[in-house]
């Protein structure tokens, strides 16, 4: 049986090059260099509320720092570090070792560093902490819409919500579809190139976690003004197109969470710009909609009919 200090000098302690002191110590030891502002974010993921008691643990290790990262992106801000909090059942070696292979291929493809941490026993949970750096000032806010920008948002929305709406049985997916939608619920990749060539270019921007409607709505909020979306501008993959439940399929595609796309807002001049970055990272950037000087979100169907869906986000406690 592995014992916890083990644990983590086999699997999660490496050498670093940017933290001036890593694993090993009572607290990492950052450095900032000057022109620099640091950029942190904490996100949890427990058992049976963020994901199944049987998920692969590689999957876990890679989306556990993928949705970090995705808040870094959000922000424009280059990944850096990362923290990395462990509850277990049991100190399983196999499990561990998946876990952090999944964990530090995510991690080494972004250039993170793991630079502390701590392990204990309990009920499966996974906390971590990123860190990344931007030049000061530039940083990409929720509070920064302002009537007459564009509302755009990155890759597909709905494909996580409609793989978990077939893992719940709720809808019937041809085996392939289920396999493509699992990917995206299960290895989500968070847009950190698209989030850093934004900067300047977006007027704000969030990443997509709890729905598109809930997370353009925290927006619209912190920017004291309203929006409207046109339901058929959005982006919708071949498999959710092939969905045949019509509430399902407009349920995800404008409520479902988990996708960990960037949404943002900019001034109309910046077409050029966005259509420059699209083709640079080739990823698809949609324009679905407009900042108003209403409140709130509206959704409308190509007849400015109200479009009606069941549910606004995910949200704990509701």
């Amino acid at each position: 049986m592995l014992t916890e200090f083990e644990l983590i000098r086999r699997f999660f302690t490496r050498d670093t090059r940017r933290a001036v002191l890593g694993v090993g110590d009572d607290c990492a030891l950052l450095a900032v260099p000057p022109g620099r502002e640091l950029a942190v974010t904490t996100d949890m993921l427990v058992c049976g509320v963020h994901f199944f008691a049987d998920a692969r643990p590689e999957w876990l290790g890679h989306k556990a720092l993928a949705v970090n990262l995705s808040d870094l992106a959000a922000m424009g801000a280059e990944p850096r570090w990362a923290l990395l909090a462990l509850a277990l059942p049991a100190a399983d070696e196999a499990w561990v070792a998946a876990f952090a292979s999944g964990f530090f291929s995510l991690a080494d493809r972004y250039g993170v560093e793991l630079i502390g941490g701590d392990t204990t026993r309990g009920p499966l949970n996974i906390c971590i902490t990123a860190g990344g750096e931007l030049p000061a000032g530039s940083a990409l806010r929720r509070d920064g819409a302002k009537a007459g920008d564009e509302v755009w948002v990155s890759g597909t929305t709905g494909d996580a919500a409609l793989a978990l709406a077939g893992l719940r049985h709720e809808v019937a997916l041809a085996a392939d579809d289920a396999i493509k939608l699992g990917e995206r619920l299960h290895r989500p990749m968070p847009r950190v190139e698209l989030g850093i060539a934004l900067r300047g270019v977006a007027s704000s921007a969030i990443d997509v976690s709890d729905g598109l409607a809930a997370d353009l709505g925290h927006v619209l909020l912190r920017s004291g003004c309203g929006a409207s979306v046109d339901f058929a501008s959005l982006p919708r993959s071949a498999e959710l197109q092939r969905c045949t439940d019509h509430a399902v399929a407009t349920r995800c595609a404008i409520a479902g969470g988990d996708d960990y796309e960037l949404c943002f807002t900019a001034a109309p001049e910046k077409r050029g710009s966005i259509a420059a970055i699209s083709a640079d990272l080739r990823l698809p950037l949609t324009m679905i909609g407009r900042i108003d000087t209403g409140q709130g979100l509206r959704v409308r169907d190509e007849a400015g009919r109200a479009v009606a869906f069941d549910g606004g986000g995910y949200e704990h406690f509701r």
